[in-house]
C-alpha cells in the first residue's frame, strides 16, 4: 500500500515510521525541507533503537521505504493521513489541497471529524485515525467516524490498523473523543493543583505514579506531549463544550506564551538537558 503522511513533526514522522516498518511505501510531506530533514532524523534515531533491541535488522531498509516531498500530491496514494498542528485553520488548508479520491484520515486528537470533513472532496471517505505518542510504540488507535463516514471506510481503516499491529477502538465524534476528554480534565486538575501550591510538580507526579500506578505523572506527561499541544487541545474542548473543566489554566497559558513547551524546548514544568 502507498501512504502519504502530511506533517513531519513528532506524530507525523512516527506514523510514517509505523507504515514503513510494515513494508508500506510512504511519502512524508511538510512545508519545508528543513522540517522534513528533522523528521527523517527522528525516524532514524527511533529505528536505531529498534535495531539495538533486535526488532529490525537494517535501518536503511526501512528508511528506503520513506520518500519526502513538500508537495502533498507528489505521490498517488491509497491512504492520506493528516498529522499537522491541532489547529482548524492549518488542517483546513492541508485537507482542502489533497486532490486524491482515496481515503483521507486525520490524526486530530480533539477536533470534530464531521466538521473537518467539510474540507475534503469525499466526506464518506474521511475518518479520524488518532495515533498515540510515540506511534511506533503505542498500540492504540482511536477510530472516529464523522456523520458522513461510510461503513466501508471504517472497516478498511480498522483492518489497516490491525495490520500495523495496533489495537483499533471505534469511538463517536464527541469533543476530545475518549482519550483526551478524560486525559485533559486530569492534566488540567494537576496544573490547578500546582498553581494552588498543593504540592510541587515532583510531588504531584509522584503521587499519581505511586498512588495510581501511572507510568508518568500528569505534569511530566504534559511536558512530554508538548504544552502548546495540551493548550490547543484544552482550548478546543473548552470552546466546543463550554465546560470550565477544560478551560486552560493561566500557568499553562503563560508557559506557552514564554515558549517553554516542555521536553522539545528544554523547559516546561521541568527543565531538561
Amino acid at each position: 500500500m502507498r501512504v502519504t503522511v502530511i506533517g513531519a513533526g513528532t506524530m507525523g514522522s512516527g506514523i510514517a515510521e509505523v507504515f514503513a516498518l510494515n513494508n508500506h511505501e510512504v511519502l512524508l510531506s511538510d512545508v519545508s525541507n528543513d522540517i522534513l530533514n528533522n523528521g527523517r532524523k527522528k525516524i532514524e534515531a527511533s529505528l536505531e533503537k529498534f535495531k539495538e533491541k533486535g526488532r529490525i535488522k537494517s535501518v536503511e531498509d526501512v528508511l528506503e521505504k520513506i520518500s519526502m516531498n513538500t508537495d502533498i500530491n507528489a505521490q498517488e496514494s491509497d491512504l492520506y493521513i493528516e498529522a499537522v498542528l491541532e489547529r482548524i485553520d492549518v488542517k483546513r488548508d492541508v485537507l482542502s489541497r489533497i486532490r486524491s479520491d482515496a481515503i483521507i484520515a486525520t490524526n486530530t486528537s480533539s477536533i470534530s471529524i464531521t466538521y473537518l470533513s467539510k474540507f475534503v472532496r469525499n466526506p464518506e471517505k474521511f475518518i479520524g485515525m488518532h495515533f498515540f505518542n510515540p506511534p511506533p510504540i503505542m498500540s492504540l488507535i482511536e477510530i472516529v467516524r464523522g456523520n458522513s463516514t461510510s461503513d466501508e471506510t471504517t472497516k478498511k481503516i480498522v483492518e489497516i490498523s490491525r495490520s500495523l499491529g495496533k489495537t483499533p477502538v471505534e469511538v463517536n465524534d464527541f469533543p476530545g473523543f475518549v482519550s483526551n476528554r478524560v486525559l485533559m480534565a486530569m492534566l488540567r486538575e494537576a496544573i490547578i493543583a500546582y498553581e494552588e501550591n498543593v504540592a510541587s510538580a515532583e510531588g504531584i507526579d509522584t503521587v499519581m505514579k505511586l498512588g495510581m500506578n501511572h507510568p508518568m505523572g500528569p505534569l511530566e506527561l504534559s511536558d512530554f506531549i508538548g504544552l502548546d499541544v495540551v493548550y490547543d487541545i484544552m482550548n478546543v474542548l473548552y470552546n466546543d463544550t463550554g465546560s470550565e473543566r477544560f478551560k486552560p489554566p493561566i500557568t499553562l497559558r503563560n508557559l506557552v506564551y514564554a515558549g517553554k513547551l516542555g521536553r522539545k524546548t528544554g523547559e516546561g514544568f521541568y527543565k531538561y538537558k
